[in-house]
């Protein structure tokens, strides 16, 4: 399973990337990163996280990324040079780019934006149909129906259509929750995969009142596994969706379903399937992050191989993790459509005799767009397309937003709340999705929506006392880097305006964050209250306003846009850790 891609796009020129590839060197390129080698006798197809990103993307990848404990040092928490190191990538290379944080923004103008469903369809049809249509299947991670307007506005139902012209045969699920149920029951008839999640069980009382369920004896809410015959071998496909949607999410979207790990559950479910349907391999499709799956890897015995997502890591070479059957491969296929997973397998006499796996960037630069898809989603995005195409501002600089504590986009989003709501100190989620814009780019009322485009929108203006917010905090932290994974959820830091903090973050919690000092200078004082504003509060907010109608005023009247301050975190604890690169 060593990483053995060859990096044929740095063949391209800038002037190939705004679409003026030689046909000549776009065949040799493409046949050098996509011509997977042909291997086993059935093959496997992975994507997750896209969120709805029907056009292609930028998308830096982390500089902050910080694994602590046993994790330290490992995928996925390896960012910048100690990732290409590790994985043996060319400093400079279009996978460097790919992967990684690295010269960024130069980077992107030499090889361009990454993803697009156009794209995906083309490279999805080619790899199916090198490996043979009947021994191949094609996965969804989930998060695929939310993250853009045209998924907002259609309630999901817009996506279930992009996933029906993909091919897309199976799925589990996170964000499609928060439709509610009525909206998830209608977008699973549309589909014509399967759904699929062993971890939701019907709560007591709505299995008492009859509700419907897939299994009433169990109370499992949706089919847990698919089988599928690849050629003349069998796989066994469990769905295991985000774990911890009560809590992550407002609860009133789910009322009547129950979510977990439920790690005792998928063993019994795993040994059920392997002494009643004999597979030759069993999958886990995962959208309980990288940590959670590495750990459920080493715990849970008769499981091949774990394709996971959630925490949008993109990671080229799978781990192998040690349990009490033997072993398991856990791989993350990145985020944003930028990824797709090939997982190639030699099956026979109810086994899995060897294992490939490969990660491929999606360029649009060497994958020309499927005519109907691209016919498809310019049909879907119609309607919308003179609101979604508003500019409403420049970039004055790279905006981004994922990393474990800062991000541009969300200082941006901060500045506008704090303006525009008159408070002194803002929150905004530590979403992991959402695309970039280079610096000069127009930002767009598209833009904003791919940032912020969620079923709980509204903004919210409370006094706080300095206290209040620390447990805030404290509580977000704690999330990201408690040293039991199973208490993770994912996500980043909660991004923070108004105030600068330090953060310790091996530290025990309640005493990871501190030395909190507001924009004024003045320190955060714990018993004093504070004007705070912030959106996608689990609870019920009193202003109605999403938050993107009162960002889009901001930006409206800003011109060109930056932070007009980066809110600093002073990391402390974690020098030489290969998971975070410290700002040049």
């Amino acid at each position: 399973m060593s990483y053995r891609r060859r990096d044929a796009l740095r063949l391209l020129t800038a002037g190939a990337l705004a679409g003026m590839v030689p046909p000549v060197t776009r065949a040799q390129a493409a046949e050098d990163i996509y011509a997977v080698p042909k291997f086993g006798n059935a093959r496997i197809l992975h994507q997750t996280d896209t969120h709805a990103q029907l056009l292609p993307v930028y998308f830096r990848e982390p500089s902050a990324n910080i694994g602590l404990g046993a994790a330290a040092g490992r995928p996925p928490h390896l960012v910048g040079t100690a990732f290409l190191k590790h994985f043996g990538i060319a400093p400079g290379s279009a996978d460097a780019y790919a992967f990684t944080c690295l010269d960024f923004e130069e980077a992107a103008h030499r090889y361009g934006a990454l993803g697009g469903f156009a794209h995906i369809k083309t490279l999805l049809d080619r790899l199916r149909a090198e490996a043979g249509a009947e021994r191949t299947l094609t996965l969804d991670g989930g998060d695929l129906w939310q993250g853009s307007w045209t998924a907002h506005a259609s309630r999901g139902m817009a996506l279930v259509e992009m996933a029906n012209l993909l091919g897309i045969e199976a799925m589990t699920g996170h964000f499609e929750f928060t439709y509610g149920e009525d909206d998830v029951r209608r977008n699973i008839a549309a589909f014509k995969g399967q759904f699929i999640a062993q971890n939701v069980f019907l709560t007591d009382e709505a299995a008492f009142n009859g509700a419907p369920s897939f299994d009433a004896a169990s109370g499992r809410v949706f089919r847990p596994y698919i089988m599928k015959q690849l050629g003349a071998a069998r796989v066994a496909v469990i769905g295991q969706c985000f774990p911890y949607q009560p809590i992550a999410h407002p609860r009133r979207f789910v009322p009547d379903w129950t979510f977990g790990i439920r790690e005792t559950e998928l063993q019994a479910l795993v040994d059920g399937i392997r002494a009643k349907e004999k597979p030759d391999a069993v999958i886990l499709l995962s959208h309980n992050g990288m940590d959670v799956d590495l750990k459920l890897a080493s715990r849970v015995r008769g499981i091949d191989a774990i394709l996971g997502g959630h925490t949008h890591d993109a990671v080229p070479v799978p781990s192998v993790i040690a349990n009490p059957g033997g072993k398991t491969i856990v791989a993350n296929g990145g985020s944003n459509g930028q990824f797709i997973g090939v997982l190639d397998l030699d099956l026979g006499s109810g086994r899995v005799k060897d294992i490939r796996y490969t990660l491929l960037p999606v360029f649009p630069a060497l994958l020309a767009a499927d005519g109907g898809m691209q016919a498809a989603i310019d049909k879907l995005r119609a309607p919308d397309a003179a609101m979604l195409g508003e500019k409403l501002a420049d970039a004055g600089e790279l905006l981004y937003r994922r990393g474990n504590f800062v991000g541009t986009m969300d200082q941006v989003l901060c500045d506008a709340l704090r303006q525009e709501l008159g408070a002194e100190i803002a929150l905004s989620p530590g979403f992991r999705w959402g695309p970039n814009v280079l610096a000069g780019g127009a930002v767009t009322m598209d833009t904003l929506l791919s940032q912020t485009a969620i079923t709980y929108p509204e903004v919210y203006v409370q006094d706080m006392t300095g206290d209040q917010i620390k447990t805030i905090m404290e509580d977000v932290c704690d999330n990201l880097f408690n040293p039991d994974p199973y208490v993770q959820q994912g996500g980043d830091m909660v991004r923070v305006g108004g105030l600068d903090y330090s953060c310790t973050p091996a530290a025990a919690i309640g005493k990871r964050i501190s030395d909190m000092v507001l924009d004024s200078g003045k320190p955060l004082d714990a018993a004093k209250t504070y004007r705070v504003a912030g959106w996608a509060s689990v609870n019920p907010a009193q202003d109605k306003r999403p938050v993107w109608e009162v960002v889009a005023k901001h930006l409206r009247h800003a011109g060109t846009v930056k932070p007009a301050r980066m809110n600093r975190v002073a990391l402390k604890g974690i020098e030489g850790n290969p998971g975070y690169m410290p700002p040049s």
